[in-house]
């Protein structure tokens, strides 16, 4: 008794010092409406267990250890304090006041966190435990019963009246284990029975949560034996929709086993839930570094070199270097900002050898923070289930597109798709949201309800124009510049912004340069190829992607007269000429392609040069779809030329020189005001 009086004590002294007392009663006011009368009344009390460890080691100890002890000895002070200084005159025993503990944090020691890959999870004291992880699946927001009033069915017992019996829900504890009818008098014997009308409701919602290494498995380039297994968070109260589906949260909770006869369910009580995501190192290899000095002098070499050494692995040096430009441009622009505003770059390409390029942008997708290859068999956005878990609501799991949040989505070949599911990806690819509709009278609810989620990632897809061509006898025009796109129509490839085709320029060269490039791969595997090239790993790139996506960037003033002169140009001499609309996404195209190649020039002040490469794409792009316009640039316009030597690279310089004159020309010929800001010379 003596023990329990002193850590009551310490209890109410924590509460005095931290504040809780002054919030305790400022929570207790809203009770004193006369119109609410309730058999339970909520308070939710923060704790901080090194706060309470300095004041008593004791609590502190019981408060880390053994959470139900703890929160029977901050209700009973609690209630003391509301009789004593007469807060609320409607609670009237200590049973009435349910008081959930909230703690800040917990000790930064392996006994205090719970990794999801590790089994067994059933043994162990039911602890507070913190662990991190990605939300697969969710319900709805449904009810269930915070705390209940019984009276026993005996007038003469005292219990027949008053607030003698109250049940309130604990952690793990199922609705059956709150509200029944078998509860007897701890008086008489005599049964319970429940005064309904004083039943308190609260909102609660279940949640899958499960390891971040599985999405290992969904991004295809390594294959696994591992299986990955998810945990159910019980989200109560203010906790509910403070998640979201695709999203990583650290989660400071109680494990529980949940008595669903005949089986027995390990899950967690949540008991806060933070956004939280891992470190990865983003520190620019030694080569990196001396390969920016040795650029110094010129804007362009820096990314020229990295596009043309990446994916030595796939493809040799030289091959394909626009597309790989593309993927490491929506690689490191792929981010959300501080003010948690998604940045995003769609990719497009258009090929006659799908089986290369297949390759080279799954070799790209390990590069991702987080990268999900999707299946054409699987469910690419939402799909619903029935919740086991005895809601009988509606479960929403995560597809492909939601579980790459805040990374790259690789939808692979669109000839694989059938047109509801291409017309599905336009939809979202021009709303950034997915829809999903809930039959309610399927999942027990009254009413149907649709749900919208952010999609919040990058989409990266190929279509192969063989196949078309062959069927409208069309070829490719260098000239007039559109291409055959297969089965994506022009309004989905609009939807996607960059477009990027990967021409056989050379015919015969191109497949004997891969076939010679393969083959030793397959005879040599893991010597240098190519040693008259810059070798960086691909941890190299890894960090140097990071690194890019971390640099805060902005626009100079002569980039942005570029890119708004080219805009306003272009939309006038296409919609005269052609009766194409630019929409302002053709604004926001260009400005994400001058960031990223500023970023993956490790740069912080976004140049003309960028501005440059981004028009020279985007124009590229446009012309793909709708046909050339004045500005006429040749197909390749951003790798003009081999890179294989230092002359390749002064050309190439020469080259984007004049193609820089040749867009400030266009500007002040068809950009209205343009002579305001740049000069006829």
């Amino acid at each position: 008794m003596v023990g329990i009086l002193s850590l009551k004590e310490s209890v109410l002294v924590y509460l005095d010092r931290s504040g809780g007392l002054h919030k305790l009663a400022e929570d207790c006011k809203p009770f004193n409406d006369p119109q609410q009368i309730e058999a339970v009344y909520r308070f939710c009390i923060s704790v901080n267990p090194s706060d309470v460890i300095e004041v008593d080691p004791l609590l502190g100890d019981c408060v880390l250890h053994d959470p139900i002890r703890a929160t029977s000895l901050f209700q009973s002070v609690c209630f003391l304090a509301i009789k004593t200084l007469s807060l609320v005159e409607k609670i009237h025993t200590e049973s009435q006041v349910n008081v959930i503990l909230k703690l800040t944090h917990l000790p930064p020691f392996p006994e205090y966190s719970l990794d999801l890959c590790s089994f067994p999870r059933g043994y162990g004291p039911m602890r507070p435990v913190s662990m991190e992880g990605l939300v697969i699946a969710m319900t709805r927001v449904t009810k269930y019963t915070q705390g209940a009033r019984f009276l026993c069915i005996n007038d003469d017992c005292p219990c027949s009246t008053g607030f003698h019996h109250i049940r309130v829900h604990a952690p793990g504890a199922t609705e059956s284990a709150t509200v029944r009818n078998d509860f007897s008098c701890m008086m008489c014997s005599s049964q319970l029975k429940e005064d309904v009308k004083f039943r308190v409701l609260g909102d609660k919602q279940l949640v899958e949560l499960i390891h971040v290494k599985a999405l290992d498995v969904l991004n295809a380039h390594q294959q696994s034996s591992l299986r990955y297994q998810s945990v159910t968070l019980f989200l109560r109260d203010e906790l509910c929709n403070s998640v979201r589906i695709g999203r990583l949260y650290r989660v400071l909770g109680i494990p529980a086993h949940v008595h669903q006869w005949p089986s027995i369910t390990w899950s967690v009580e949540a008991n806060s839930v933070q956004p939280w995501e891992p470190e990865y190192p983003h520190n620019v290899s030694g080569s990196f570094q001396e390969l920016l000095k040795a650029t110094a002098a010129s804007p362009w070499r820096f990314s020229a070199i990295v596009t043309h050494c990446f994916g030595l692995d796939v493809a040799p040096p030289g091959l394909y270097n626009t597309l790989k430009l593309g993927l490491l441009l929506s690689l490191v622009q792929t981010r959300a900002d501080a003010k948690d505003t998604f940045h995003n770059l769609d990719l497009l390409v258009v090929t006659s050898d799908t089986l290369i390029l297949d390759r080279l942008m799954t070799y790209s997708l390990s590069l991702a923070s987080r990268g999900v290859r999707h299946q054409a068999s699987g469910e690419m956005f939402a799909s619903l289930s029935r919740d086991e878990h005895g809601t009988g609501t509606a479960t929403i799991h995560a597809g492909s597109a939601l579980l790459a949040t805040g990374g790259i989505c690789m939808l692979g070949d669109l000839g694989c798709y059938k047109k509801d599911r291409l017309d599905a990806v336009q939809s979202v690819l021009e709303s950034c949201t997915v829809s999903v509709f809930i039959p309610g009278k399927k999942y027990g609810e009254d009413a149907d309800q649709q749900l919208s989620f952010p999609v919040q990632c990058s989409f990266w897809a190929l279509t192969d124009s063989t196949d078309a061509s062959r069927r409208s006898g069309r070829a490719d025009c260098a000239i007039l510049g559109t291409a055959e796109m297969g089965p994506v129509p022009i309004q989905l490839a609009d939807a996607f912004g960059l477009v990027i085709q990967c021409r056989d320029m050379m015919g015969e060269q191109v497949v004997l340069a891969q076939t010679v490039h393969t083959l030793q791969q397959a005879v040599q595997p893991g010597k240098p190829l190519y040693p008259s090239c810059w070798e960086f790993s691909t941890q190299d790139y890894k960090e140097l992607v990071t690194h890019a996506q971390s640099l805060q960037v902005e626009l100079s003033p002569g980039a942005e007269k570029i890119i708004h002169g080219y805009y306003m140009a272009s939309r006038r001499v296409r919609t005269q000429s052609q009766g194409v609309k630019m929409s302002v996404a053709s604004v926001k195209l260009l400005i994400s392609l001058a960031e990223a190649h500023c970023k993956l020039s490790l740069r912080t002040r976004v140049q003309e040069e960028d501005a440059v490469i981004a028009v020279l794409l985007c124009e590229n792009s446009v012309t793909l779809k709708h046909g050339a316009s004045a500005l006429i640039i040749p197909p390749d316009a951003v790798f003009p030329c081999d890179l294989g030597d230092v002359d390749g690279l002064q050309r190439r310089d020469r080259t984007l020189d004049e193609l820089h004159q040749n867009i400030l020309r266009f500007i002040y010929a068809y950009a209205p005001g343009a002579d305001t800001y740049i000069k006829e010379e």
